[in-house]
């Protein structure tokens, strides 16, 4: 099931999105609204209304946006970097979430914006200290992500909160898909990522380093996961610059594709 959040007529609610569409088009697709929320047993209340009448929102609302850095050995070859032995954390605020179609405003800061396509994992309920072999349980969903990164910040201060946290850089969605379970297909998942229209990013996540149990039975150990929470699994090698003006789409395959359009921070 896709469950999308959406708002309309000034009320936000959930919705399952069926139908079927060429891409880059919602022509096609229908919400059924939910009566309830994604997290607890919920039902289908039969109301439909057409996707292009609605105004698609970050799919959830986390409490907390933890990341992992460095989990495709291609991609820390490229920045220079270490794989390293352990999943390497860190995080994004809730402040830095947005939608799609949402705009990205580009920090006053930095003078290098980078994009970084990513698979994020879409926590269903409360949890903690989860044994490898039931994090599928906890799981709701997966959705697309775009880690934005102020490089040059992220470089210059080594700790990352401003580089990876300002408002903006956490671009969800467009949905969660539900009935997706990237570990049991053997080549993974496509991720790509274009720039107006030209391929920059294409990986699979199966090269990841550190596979999604593991990074859920690491986070875990530490800290009490929260339905709605999201986690990054890190992005394939080709990240590179992003201008004001330029329009980037995340599309992960059995998910769809999220994309935003870059702005000048106001």
């Amino acid at each position: 099931m896709r469950i999308a959040r959406f708002s309309i007529d000034g009320n936000v609610a959930f919705g399952a999105v069926e139908g079927s569409s060429a891409p880059g088009t919602t022509d096609g697709l229908v919400l059924d609204i939910i009566k309830g929320i994604p997290f607890a047993d919920f039902e289908l209340s039969g109301t439909k209304v057409p996707l292009s009448k609605v105004r698609l929102l970050p799919p959830v609302l986390p409490n907390k946006v933890v990341a992992f850095g460095r989990n495709y050995a291609e991609h820390a070859k490229e920045l220079g970097n270490e794989v390293p032995e352990a999943p390497f954390a860190f995080f994004k605020p809730s402040t830095s979430v947005i939608g799609p179609g949402d705009e990205i405003a580009y920090p006053s800061f930095s003078q290098e914006l980078h994009y970084e396509a990513e698979l994020a994992v879409v926590i269903g309920r409360m949890c903690r200290e989860v044994p490898r072999e039931r994090v599928k349980d906890v799981i709701l969903g997966y959705t697309c992500a775009n880690d934005v990164t102020a490089r040059d910040v992220q470089k210059r201060e080594k700790q990352w909160a401003r580089a990876k946290g300002f408002d903006t850089s956490c671009p969800l969605g467009p949905w969660v898909e539900t009935d997706l379970d990237p570990s049991a297909i053997a080549e993974g998942l496509t991720i790509q990522c274009t720039v107006n229209g030209q391929q920059r990013q294409l990986g699979r996540t199966s090269e990841m380093i550190h596979p999604i149990e593991d990074l859920i039975v690491n986070i875990s150990e530490a800290m009490t996961l929260l339905p709605g929470d999201v986690i990054l699994t890190g992005t394939p090698a080709g990240v590179g610059p992003l201008s004001v003006g330029d329009e980037v789409a995340v599309t992960i395959e059995g998910i769809g594709t999220l994309t935003n359009k870059v702005i000048k921070r106001g």
